[in-house]
């Protein structure tokens, strides 16, 4: 009875995205318990949770080793290496489960994340839609889906694909961020603000949830409030790069030059490769009349980028933080959706999740 307890609290914790007091108790197993497939699918979900792949995908591929027939939380595994853009090793996972099982959801949501990660979007959404086909009343296979529909700018089907998981399960956040994802995309700040929240109130420790509530209070003129949820975003992930771009961006906007280049500098050392960061040190630089300083950092912008295709914080620069004679200097592709799930090297969105 004390071992059931103890799992049921982990599970409960887990279930309440307490996710580092799952991690704890579910650690604290005798060794013969932790060392089974359960319990390590579930610990590698809370870290799945807590946005860091690298130990989650640990904890996954152990799963895999001792359990190869295992398919629960497969899905969680397959949108852990999609963040860490492991294509092989998706791949792999990929042909091994519908191998073994093609009526389960869980191996038609990693075929669909496989070719995500190819950028094969059309044939993505039909592996998603598979996975609905054969278990309606699997929530995460229509968020899946509702975030393919939103990189093929289909929002309306994507609406229709995040109600559908909350209607299956109302406590699914990713569905709720989901929503205020497009209604973000759609301009629509007061809705999306609304959703947001309420995907807040599920997982009241996601820094990513919170990063973005920031974002949109930013564009509804509420610039003290997102500096203050931003702020909370970063107590809860000090090293979140993509809550301390905002932070900078949003104090740059404030004509807060100083803030922003200390803000910015302590980014370079989290993501030393990342050309925006240069690209903001450098209008930084301008505003601050350091001429000589803004055309360095442009140029190492430049080496870092030279075609100005950098996938990892373009979808994150807002042009709502740039002045209109400097916002039209960005390449259009450089729009204002931070919400896009390719949240998913270090500074996407998760999600960025799939981040989420």
């Amino acid at each position: 009875m004390a071992l059931l307890r103890e799992l049921g609290r982990g599970y409960q914790a887990l279930c309440s995205y307490n996710c580092r007091e799952a991690i704890n108790i579910l650690s604290s197993l005798p060794p013969q318990h932790y060392s089974t497939g359960w319990v390590l699918t579930h610990i590698g979900r809370a870290y799945f949770e807590l946005a860091e792949y690298t130990q989650a995908e640990r904890l996954f591929s152990e799963v895999r080793r001792m359990e190869s027939y295992r398919v629960e939380g497969m899905e969680i595994y397959s949108t852990t290496l999609w963040h860490l853009q492991k294509d092989v090793a998706l791949s792999v996972l990929s042909k091994d489960l519908t191998d073994m099982d093609k009526n389960c959801p869980e191996a038609w949501c990693v075929a669909g994340n496989c070719f995500s990660l190819q950028r094969e979007h059309d044939i993505a959404i039909k592996f998603f839609q598979r996975a609905i086909q054969v278990d309606p009343g699997f929530a995460y296979a229509y968020t899946l889906l509702g975030h393919e529909f939103v990189l093929t700018e289909e929002l309306d089907r994507a609406l229709a694909c995040f109600r559908n998981a909350i209607r299956v399960n109302n406590r699914h956040y990713n569905a709720w961020y989901g929503l205020g994802m497009i209604y973000y995309k759609q301009e629509k700040f007061n809705l999306a603000e609304i959703h947001f929240k309420k995907a807040l109130s599920i997982n009241p420790q996601s820094s990513v949830l919170l990063c973005h509530i920031g974002v949109v209070q930013h564009a509804l003129k509420k610039s003290d409030a997102a500096l203050e949820t931003l702020n909370r975003a970063i107590g809860i992930d000090p090293k979140n790069p993509l809550c301390k771009f905002h932070r900078a961006s949003i104090l740059f906007a404030n004509d807060k030059y100083k803030a922003a280049l200390q803000e910015l500098d302590e980014l370079k050392q989290i993501v030393p490769k990342e050309s925006l960061v240069y690209f903001l040190i450098g209008k930084v630089y301008k505003k601050l009349g350091q001429t000589h300083l803004a055309l360095m950092n442009f140029s190492w912008a430049m080496d870092l980028d030279p075609k100005g295709a950098n996938n990892q914080i373009k979808e994150a620069i807002d042009k709502r933080y740039l002045p209109e004679d400097e916002a039209v200097e960005l390449d259009d592709s450089q729009d204002s959706s931070i919400m896009t799930d390719a949240d998913d090297t270090q500074l996407h969105t998760a999600e960025s999740d799939e981040v989420l």
